[in-house]
């Protein structure tokens, strides 16, 4: 949103708690960055825009209360561009940034110049995550965490799967696919709904949803299946659902096959999605792959897929949770997928404490060394944060390609291996 309202010559500031990459690219376009908090007195803003993760003990929203400044979530502002323009709003429980992303290049190069707002930096829009169009177009990334997308009023919607996540939100799946029901429900009329196919929560929401929009489905039986597996760069066969998802709104806007093909095999992944890098180590040359993953389902299907795209190499994996609460509620999943890795090893380091997302109460003795005593196998094991490159350095001798996966401050593990990435 900022990258949005800087593009249209606002004035924009804001703060974060510590400076990172995203920050300082933002302070690069313009953007009054301040690291911690700042008085909105002193800036003056019309509209405080902010994220679902900050709490309303954050000083700057208690001030904006008091100064009677205007305060929307990211996703209330951003409903607020859903209405304005024709938009194509992709929601599910994974896949969702790659789909979007594409989606948004096949669209680019067809000529129709779409703005899109994605969850993760892509490499052909400037390694941005927001590329601003002068169409009627907008491609968004629909999250559903704490119900963000029933602010979003698309045109087209895509669902590329429903799966137990963010049961803190939700409590149970039944829920959680309830809620999709009443995101499609947003869709009008003359509205397009296009919804995975092979899906088991996509079925159920679809067996209950009730919406006025025409629905496609997509399936990984369709012809066009084998062609996409052959052109795409990034591996798995999530990605060739995401691209069929994709390809199906191309159609729907009448854009030629051979366009969508040609960019979908031009696609070079977005930024912690499989991205792929050639690194020195111990003075032996290995693929290091950096992966956003942290739900179980997102962790069999990228060891999968890094399987089945180098079959005889040694891959080893450093994993690193995601929030206490996740963990424990999710548990019993995480150990079912870690107990039949398809790969040589995963070394499990310290659960990411998000701040403000955390319940003591629910997530109280759950740990790394715990998932892993409940994993059980022997190419498994846990390392502490600290001790992670001196236990890679143990195993360069005998790993071809290194994965580096989680989604909170594992990346720095990543800028240490690769700086600059």
């Amino acid at each position: 949103m900022a990258r949005y309202y800087l593009a249209l010559g606002w004035q924009v500031s804001g703060s974060d708690l510590i400076e990172s990459e995203i920050t300082r690219a933002i302070k690069k376009l313009g953007a009054d960055v301040y690291i911690g908090t700042a008085s909105l007195a002193d800036r003056k803003p019309e509209l405080v825009v902010y994220s679902e993760a900050v709490s309303p003990n954050n000083p700057e929203r208690i001030e904006s209360g008091k100064l009677g400044i205007p305060a929307h979530t990211y996703a209330q502002s951003l409903g607020e561009l859903t209405k304005r323009y024709e938009t194509i709003a992709i929601a599910g429980a994974h896949g969702k940034s790659t789909t979007t992303a594409m989606i948004g290049l096949i669209m680019q190069r067809a000529g129709l110049d779409p703005t899109v707002i994605v969850g993760t930096k892509v490499k052909e829009f400037g390694d941005s995550n927001f590329r601003r169009g002068q169409s009627q177009y907008l491609v968004i990334e629909a999250c559903e965490y704490a119900k963000s997308f029933l602010n979003y009023w698309p045109k087209t919607a895509v669902v590329t799967n429903i799966e137990v996540d963010h049961l803190e939100c939700y409590d149970t799946l039944d829920n959680l696919v309830q809620t999709f029901g009443e995101f499609v429900g947003h869709l009008p009329e003359n509205g397009l709904l296009i919804a995975n196919g092979d899906d088991p929560g996509v079925k159920k929401m679809l067996s209950g949803a009730v919406f006025r929009a025409e629905l496609r489905l997509f399936s990984a039986g369709q012809p066009e299946s084998g062609k996409i597996r052959g052109l795409l760069k990034i591996p798995g066969e999530h990605n060739v659902a995401n691209a069929l998802a994709a390809l199906a709104v191309a159609r729907h806007l009448q854009i030629d096959d051979e366009i969508t093909f040609d960019a979908l095999s031009q696609y070079q992944g977005a930024w912690r999605r499989f991205e792929q890098h050639e690194i020195n180590f111990e003075g032996r040359n290995l693929t290091l792959v950096i992966d956003y993953g942290h739900h179980p389902t997102q962790i069999k299907l990228t060891l999968e897929g890094a399987r089945q795209k180098w079959p005889d190499k040694s891959i080893t994996c450093v994993f690193q949770p995601h929030q206490a609460l996740r963990t424990r509620l999710l548990f019993d999943d995480f150990v079912k997928v870690l107990q039949n890795v398809p790969i040589d090893r995963v070394l499990i380091t310290d659960i990411y404490q998000v701040a403000g997302r955390e319940n003591e109460a629910i997530s109280k003795n759950v740990s790394a060394k715990s998932l892993v005593a409940a994993i059980g196998s022997s190419s498994v094991e846990y390392v502490p944060y600290g001790s992670i490159l001196d236990k890679l350095h143990q195993y360069a001798a005998s790993t071809d390609v290194l994965m580096i996966m989680g989604a909170g401050n594992i990346y720095d593990i990543a800028l240490q291996l690769k700086p600059g990435v």
